[in-house]
């Protein structure tokens, strides 16, 4: 067969049945439904279908990749979507020519960032695989000058966070698709062509506990009858999803409610026959409402100062709040204060106008 007519092509939504079909039959891990961004692949020669490839979002966590690119932890999340994951690579019974997946892998290296970028807004900089050495030796990726990373620790993810078990580890292989990618990757400021959707930070555990001692002294403004959550909760809880770049009530409830059993024990959540809930998005509304604003800010400062050592630069912006004024009829003004390094704002709200 000559190789240099094969052609590899994005999967139809007439196709999606077939391709889910012969995954499920073929391959060893069977098919994989579509969560968040993915795109299929088909190579065919003479219309005949010859090989499948799915690419999806990164892993979340991988300490070999992240050591590999070098990427501060507060970075981490942020830049995630710059990054695919081959997901599934499956070359069709009958099919297994010499030089073939080496072959289909540089297609996919030539026009999977385009791709990525006409359907969901983005390029990529990287991608990422892990292989059973149960079952295979990464030969394939290897031969196409993947970089072989180091091994996972051999937790999963679960519905619940990670596995409390190790299973058998996995080769980890990268492939930049630039010559920059990792540096883009690592550095402290993201260019902003690379940049998607609100600025994000991951929470590590030590933040969320943390979170809502913080708002302890608070007074509560909800009536007793009506407190089914701590008030400490509802804040830390929205504190978190605004961080993580939420804005508005509902936003926060669906990030609230995304939270697994884990993180939803840091942040104190309210535990009824062993399992933890979060507040609604009504309960949420209400309680921002009525706290008081001023107690609510050096609460945050406070939590700021003991996670803000690491911010060597600051960018400074304000604006004047329509509609928004105190008892002498001034004009709020907001400045905003925000850590080139963390990611994290500092604010301070001024009641006075400029003069």
């Amino acid at each position: 067969m000559n190789l240099q007519e094969i052609t590899l092509q994005l999967v139809l939504p007439s196709e999606q049945k077939r391709f889910q079909s012969l995954m499920k039959t073929h391959h060893y891990l069977g098919a994989l439904p579509k969560i968040g961004h993915t795109l299929w692949y088909v190579a065919c020669h003479n219309n005949q279908w010859l090989a499948l490839i799915s690419f999806s979002a990164a892993a979340w966590k991988c300490a070999a990749r992240d050591l590999w690119i070098g990427w501060p932890f507060r970075y981490q999340y942020d830049r995630l979507h710059l990054i695919a994951n081959n997901s599934r690579f499956l070359i069709l019974p009958g099919h297994h020519y010499p030089n073939l997946a080496s072959r289909l892998l540089s297609l996919s290296e030539r026009r999977i960032s385009q791709d990525w970028q006409t359907h969901f807004g983005y390029p990529l900089l990287l991608l990422e695989t892990f292989v059973d050495p149960q079952y295979f030796h990464g030969t394939i990726y290897r031969a196409a000058n993947w970089i072989h990373v180091g091994d996972t620790r051999g937790f999963r993810r679960t519905s619940k966070g990670y596995s409390s078990t190790q299973r058998q580890p996995k080769q980890i292989y990268l492939r930049p698709l630039s010559p920059r990618s990792q540096a883009r990757l690592s550095q402290s400021i993201l260019d902003p062509y690379y940049c998607y959707g609100a600025p994000k930070i991951m929470l590590m555990a030590e933040q969320m506990r943390t979170l809502p001692e913080f708002f302890a002294d608070i007074p509560d403004p909800r009536r007793k009858q009506a407190r089914r959550h701590s008030l400490p909760c509802i804040l830390a809880l929205s504190a978190g999803a605004v961080l993580c770049g939420m804005v508005g009530y509902k936003a926060i409830s669906h990030w609230a409610n995304d939270l697994g059993q884990k993180a939803r024990e840091r942040f104190k959540c309210r535990k009824r026959n062993g399992y933890y809930s979060v507040p609604s998005r009504t309960t949420f509304r209400e309680t921002l409402i009525r706290v008081d604003p001023d107690k609510l800010n050096q609460a945050l400062q406070r939590w700021n100062a003991q996670f803000a050592e690491d911010d060597e630069g600051l960018a400074i912006d304000g604006k004047t709040m329509r509609s928004a004024m105190d008892e002498d009829d001034h004009q709020t003004h907001i400045m905003g204060v925000v850590g080139h390094q963390t990611g994290r704002c500092y604010t301070k709200k001024k009641s006075e106008p400029y003069r």
